[in-house]
């Protein structure tokens, strides 16, 4: 069964292009739930509404996530509520975009 941590580390590998940086590092990925079959809940957002990249985002969720040992099923679901804010960001990324 994966753990968070491992579903977490393994969305460090999906890559907002623009930015060049992490959607962990960035803030936008808001939640991470594990079922007692395998089925890994990832809810995540945007930095902005009009985003191009949204399909792209769900398709790499869903393999990076479904390579790890247990996983049965991945369900992103991408929401805009609370809105995404820098301040959501590590302090890494908040270093790397300047702010």
């Amino acid at each position: 069964m994966a753990t968070v941590d491992e579903v977490t580390e393994a969305l460090r590998d999906v890559i907002d292009p623009e930015l060049g940086l992490d959607f962990v590092e960035l803030g936008l990925i808001y939640e991470v739930q594990i079922d007692e079959q395998g089925t890994v809940d990832v809810t995540y957002t945007l930095t902005s509404p009009g985003c191009p990249i949204g399909p792209q985002v769900s398709e790499q969720i869903e393999e990076f996530v479904g390579e790890l040992e247990g996983v049965r099923d991945v369900r992103p679901t991408m929401t805009f509520s609370p809105p995404w804010t820098p301040e959501r960001m590590s302090e890494d990324a908040k270093f790397a975009l300047g702010f």
